[in-house]
């Protein structure tokens, strides 16, 4: 989708929201120019040129109806659509939509944007049209950005300006090899439009009395899913990662984490034999154990009833110590109660995905 058309998109939504909405939005729509990450030594052939692209948003701005509006300075929440073009004949081009939210700082000036979506892509790799591709194994995966940048809001008549950089990250979190996934760095520019009602900042000054602290609580947790050895058509094969850990509340925002993980990740399996035939100079035996236990620190962000889960790892126990000894988690959790969450996330080692982890928990 090239920029004229997805300016009069542009346009016509705010145009057309702006006629029925009972809440402040805004629309950004920006576009970025970068370079790939060179993260894995075989990746030179993908990188031929500046990948560039386009992101439109459509997001409800909070004035403090809810308390966690006022806790996280009224950031603004909503959806966004993507396109990225990476200039190069094997990698195609990327679309993208999802959830976003907008956090502001320095006197809103300082804007921290994150989205997480899901991704289609025009050329997946395939054994025998599209070989060389090896970042994107399926046709869907996700997407995950991040961008810091200055951002001044209605300037004139409801239009303002923003500009900063962007980072955006696409893989399937190795549910199908090949998946070295892509991660690009950019400086992006863009033009935002308030529309709706007249906006104004309700602050809940009682709810930030609220005390948040409590006794340490216990965790179980059950990630599961479906992931490939990264042999090529080894097969899909399932996992499950359980873990238990505790976890003490700080405050209203954060929570310090300390756990346990043991994996059971059949294509562990796939890699043992794989290794034992095709390198025995290795000396690795068939007869390889393929669970993992490790330990973990890690944080959880409380936004309202969502919140951001990261962790970082060490593997205590690991015969085939295929993945070096470090190993890490991002992730989004939902809370139906205070004590069952369910949530979503990716486990990687450093920029390399090991699965996509979907998962069900209880905090006693």
């Amino acid at each position: 989708m090239k920029i004229p058309s997805f300016l009069l998109f542009f346009m016509l939504s705010a145009a057309a929201m702006a006629q029925f909405s009972e809440h402040s939005y805004v629309a950004e729509l920006n576009a970025f120019r970068g370079n790939i990450m060179l993260h894995s030594p075989d990746m030179h052939h993908l990188i031929t040129d500046h990948p560039t692209g386009t992101i439109f948003s459509i997001l409800r701005k909070t004035e403090g109806s809810q308390e966690w509006h006022s806790v996280f300075n009224y950031p603004e929440y909503g959806g966004y659509f993507l396109h990225q073009d990476f200039k190069n004949e094997y990698l195609g081009e990327n679309y993208a939509v999802g959830l976003q939210y907008n956090f502001y700082f320095l006197k809103r000036n300082l804007q921290l944007k994150v989205s997480q979506g899901l991704a289609m892509t025009t050329h997946k790799h395939d054994n025998e049209t599209n070989y060389k591709n090896g970042a994107f194994g399926t046709r869907f995966m996700e997407n995950t950005n991040f961008a810091v940048a200055y951002s001044k809001q209605d300037i004139w008549k409801g239009f303002g300006l923003r500009a900063g950089f962007l980072f955006t990250h696409f893989s399937n979190g190795k549910i199908k090899s090949p998946n070295s996934g892509i991660n690009t760095y950019n400086v992006d520019v863009g033009v935002t439009y308030e529309f709706g009602k007249t906006h104004e900042y309700i602050p809940k000054v009682d709810s930030l009395k609220v005390d948040f602290s409590e006794r340490v609580k216990y965790n179980i947790i059950l990630r599961s899913g479906v992931n490939e050895s990264y042999v090529i058509n080894s097969g899909q094969k399932p996992f499950f990662h359980i873990a238990t850990y505790a976890d003490k509340r700080l405050n209203r925002k954060s929570a310090l984490q300390f756990g346990t993980d043991i994996f059971l990740t059949l294509s562990q399996k796939e890699i043992i034999k794989y290794k034992s035939v095709s390198y025995p100079e290795l000396e690795v035996s068939p007869d390889l154990d393929y669970k993992r236990v490790g330990v973990f620190v890690g944080h959880e962000l409380f936004i309202n009833k969502l919140s951001v889960e990261t962790q970082l790892g060490y593997y205590l126990y690991d015969e085939l110590k295929a993945d070096g000894s470090i190993y890490d988690r991002v992730g989004l959790k939902y809370y139906f109660s205070p004590k069952v969450f369910a949530g979503v996330g990716v486990k990687t080692h450093g920029f390399m995905a090991e699965a996509m982890e979907f998962s069900i928990g209880v905090r006693l």
